[in-house]
């Protein structure tokens, strides 16, 4: 198992940085997501890391040690991308052992290996097939046993399953998680997708355009973003604006008493946010941190129902019991129990469509 270093890591394309100053430690064995929109430089540092683009800064370290002046093929490091890139001539068996035999180990050494890999992808008895006989989701299952028969110190995937239909996503992400942790092996995969991040990764690192944002546990980020941006990211769809006194936040729609969720914001301009499903819907004054909102529609969504609500100048979103019956129009509080809110710097990214 490896440990892997970034440190001070950038790289620019003329006057332009795609990646600034990414300082990052992942743990040997470890899971780590790189998530950012299109152009945040999460290829470009996955790039990086392999030796496919050299760094303009800073400098990539494997058991702390450099790597940078060493070749991609030396590295260790396998990349799995979003194409398959599978040798249509090859049957599964010869293309998972492949690189095994450019580096000329013995037929049967490559024969047990490629066998025990199959079975670890769950393809066993698909070795004789071609890769057109292959659906998308067994084809990337081929690409995943072909990085990893070569046991290398550090496996690396490009949004390998972006190509594939929702339900092969799952299935495939339960599949990829599995084989990490039985085989203990570093692993770092970029992806745009939050849900993918969640349900893979044992930390994740957020990126825009070209710098680090926020490094941490998945639940993290939905628990305590540090910013409205990475809030924003997050599909946090609740917003209100405020200005922090100590312990208690003035918003357009009444003061907020917050407690122990709060960043290291001072006093002055805040964002408040809350989860939809944390925040509670009463007909009455009185409640804990009750605001006074309006209904502008309610859609029945089968678990809950999702209530959106007019709260000062924002709209906000409530899961309620699939009970509740709401028209627009009605009045109702919002109550933002102190716990499950977080008071966050007020920054542009929230704004800006991320």
């Amino acid at each position: 198992m490896t440990d892997v270093s970034l440190v001070h890591l950038g790289r620019a394309f003329g006057d332009k940085w795609a990646v600034k100053d990414l300082n990052l430690e992942i743990a040997s064995g470890e899971m780590v997501a790189l998530l950012g929109p299109s152009g945040c430089g999460k290829t470009t540092t996955l790039r990086m890391i392999t030796g496919l683009a050299r760094p303009t800064t800073g400098d990539v370290l494997f058991d702390g040690s450099s790597v940078v002046e060493v070749p991609t093929e030396r590295r260790g490091a396998v990349l799995i991308f979003q194409q398959h890139l599978l040798f249509p001539t090859m049957t599964v068996a010869q293309n998972v052992g492949f690189g095994l035999k450019m580096a000329g180990m013995g037929k049967d050494e490559i024969n047990r290996r490629v066998e025990e890999m199959l079975e670890r992808v769950e393809l066993s008895g698909f070795g004789t097939r071609k890769a057109h006989q292959l659906s998308g989701g067994q084809q990337q299952r081929v690409a995943l046993a072909r990085g990893l028969v070569t046991h290398p110190k550090v496996l690396l995937l490009d949004e390998p399953l972006a190509n594939l239909d929702a339900n092969l996503r799952i299935t495939m992400r339960h599949l990829i998680r599995s084989i990490q942790r039985d085989l203990g092996i570093t692993a770092i995969f970029v992806t745009h997708d939050q849900e993918e991040a969640v349900m893979l990764a044992d930390r994740i690192a957020l990126m825009f355009d070209g710098t680090l944002q926020q490094v941490g546990r998945p639940d993290e980020f939905y628990r305590h973003p540090r910013t409205a941006g990475i809030a924003s990211f997050f599909r946090s769809q609740n917003f209100l604006p405020g200005t922090r006194h100590g312990d208690v936040v003035s918003t357009g729609a009444g003061d907020l008493a917050v407690g122990h969720n709060v960043a290291d914001t001072g006093d002055g301009p805040v964002v408040v946010t809350a989860r939809p499903e944390t925040l509670t819907l009463s007909n009455r004054a009185g409640g804990e941190n009750g605001l006074p909102a309006t209904v502008t529609s309610a859609i029945y969504m089968g678990t809950h129902t999702q209530v959106f609500v007019q709260l000062a100048e924002t709209t906000w979103t409530v899961h309620a019991p699939p009970s509740v019956t709401l028209n627009p129009g009605d009045q109702v509080f919002v109550e933002l129990p102190k716990e499950h809110i977080w008071i966050l710097e007020d920054d542009s990214a929230a704004q800006d469509g991320r």
